[in-house]
């Protein structure tokens, strides 16, 4: 697992540490299931990967665990219209990993697109340039979804 001995092991203690808490067993393990997978995972979807390996993680330990993770930036929360709260990695916008979402409001389909064409790419950056003028505001990371019907709804 990505998170386990390896090089974000030690900026993770540090980032914890650094904000008043400790990684703990059931923080290390939730944090291993959210970077295995590039799925949006919900609370549940959460736990019940979690339980079958550590069956004495609780389903509130996971929704108090997630909360901690998106109140210390390590993971973002989407509500994508389901009445489900869905889970992923943060990643900043430097990072390879950056996307933004496609929401099927037909299916509930989520498609994660990095392809970003240029005319995206300049108007992103012309709009976070003059909202930070704007506003006095230093941005540092942006998060979109795009609603509408993917080609499977539509052919339907």
């Amino acid at each position: 697992m990505p998170w386990r001995d390896g090089a974000g092991a030690p900026w993770l203690h540090g980032k914890f540490k650094g904000c008043g808490y400790r990684m703990t067993m059931p923080r290390q393990i939730i944090l291993d299931v959210l970077s295995g997978t590039a799925d949006h995972l919900s609370a549940e979807d959460v736990y019940h990967k979690v339980h079958n390996a550590y069956p004495s993680i609780g389903l509130t330990t996971v929704y108090r665990t997630l909360e901690l993770l998106v109140h210390i930036g390590l993971i973002y929360k989407f509500d994508f219209g389901d009445g489900r709260s869905r889970y992923e990695l943060a990643e900043g916008s430097k990072s390879d990993r950056h996307h933004h979402h496609l929401v099927c409001t037909g299916c509930g389909r989520i498609i994660d697109y990095t392809d970003f064409i240029d005319e995206e790419i300049e108007l992103l950056k012309k709009t976070e340039k003059g909202l930070s003028e704007k506003y006095n505001f230093k941005i540092t990371n942006h998060l979109i979804q795009f609603y509408g019907l993917c080609d499977r709804c539509q052919n339907k």
